[in-house]
């Protein structure tokens, strides 16, 4: 699914912005670099929620730095934005390459460097959002052209790991319940061969057994190859978000140590997120993800500009760089 909008409106420098808690006057100066938001975090985490907020507040767009989900296919399995989440926000590198295609990170980066360059040319923020931490530090430490253009300000959303894995194995019954195994069996390949483009997908090669099993073995085999196919794939998507938050640790550490960007981390816990339910659990989000994210980029994106018209209430203080 290639989900590319076109921009509703174009609000290069809105001349007030309305954070949580207040309003600032902007009076326009020119800067001397672009500026781009990325939003990490593992998988289940709210990185793609929070970053379609973020868009819709501050006139942005997304670019998707999902390494399986730039592949045509497997929209359920992938966990792909639908376009009714994505409401009006246009989403780049989202579903466009061809499913038994190699993309490898140097093709991330020319890919997300031209949609980058192309939202800031038509006066909006890109907005870099997922889970592959080798592209975003292929493009953000490793890349000349971005750096030389790009400032960058990193939004980690995190939780705690018991609620991750908890959280990431139900996610997966409602994502069977929605046609899993259904979309899974159209890229079943009886060579065995799931090593490269969407194949590698988790939720593909965990159910190899049993689309072999079909025609072949009795119902109640099937079921039980099903139920270890099903659990296989909760136990390597909790593997997949440990390495993720492993990897952003690490990547953290790499970018403040690199002299050569100026580049500011924040860190979000949602953990207390997880931990509630419906109202209580959009309150704590509101509270500890989306206002502070609002602040946070908000100043980043204009404090070249902000002449303030009252007191500024930032809500949650969570302004220093984060700790590793």
């Amino acid at each position: 699914m290639n989900i590319s909008l076109s921009a509703a409106c174009k609000q290069t420098q809105p001349p007030m912005v309305n954070f949580p808690g207040g309003l600032i006057n902007l009076i326009p100066r020119p800067r001397r670099k672009e500026k781009v938001v990325v939003v990490m975090g593992a998988t289940g985490t709210g990185k793609s929620r929070l970053s379609i907020e973020l868009a819709i507040r501050f006139d942005a767009e997304v670019i998707n730095s999902d390494k399986i989900q730039v592949f045509k296919g497997l929209d359920i399995v992938t966990n792909k934005v639908t376009e009714e989440e994505c409401g009006l926000v246009p989403h780049h590198l989202l579903g466009f390459v061809e499913p038994t295609a190699d993309y490898w990170a140097h093709d991330f980066v020319h890919h997300a460097t031209a949609a980058a360059d192309d939202i800031t040319e038509r006066g909006r923020t890109p907005i870099i959002a997922g889970g592959s931490n080798s592209f975003i530090k292929a493009l953000i430490n490793d890349d000349l052209h971005f750096r030389s253009r790009y400032d960058c300000c990193l939004l980690w959303v995190d939780v705690a790991k018991p609620l991750l894995n908890s959280f990431v194995s139900a996610r997966v019954d409602q994502m069977v319940d929605s046609g899993l195994v259904e979309e899974a069996r159209e890229f079943f390949d009886p060579a065995g061969e799931y090593s490269r483009g969407i194949r590698r997908a988790i939720g593909v090669p965990e159910l190899d057994e049993y689309f072999r099993s079909e025609g072949r073995a009795s119902a109640a085999a099937k079921a039980k190859l099903l139920s270890r196919g099903i659990d296989q794939i909760k136990f390597n998507t909790q593997i997949l978000a440990s390495r993720q938050r492993q990897n952003i640790r690490r990547l953290l550490n790499i970018l403040r140590q690199a002299e050569h960007l100026q580049c500011r981390m924040h860190k979000l816990d949602a953990t207390e997120v997880f931990r509630k339910r419906g109202e209580e659990a959009e309150e704590a989000w509101q509270r500890l993800v989306a206002e502070p994210s609002t602040s946070l980029v908000g100043q980043f994106l204009y404090e070249d500009q902000m002449v303030f018209a009252g007191p500024l209430m930032l809500g949650p203080a969570i302004t220093a760089p984060v700790v590793v």
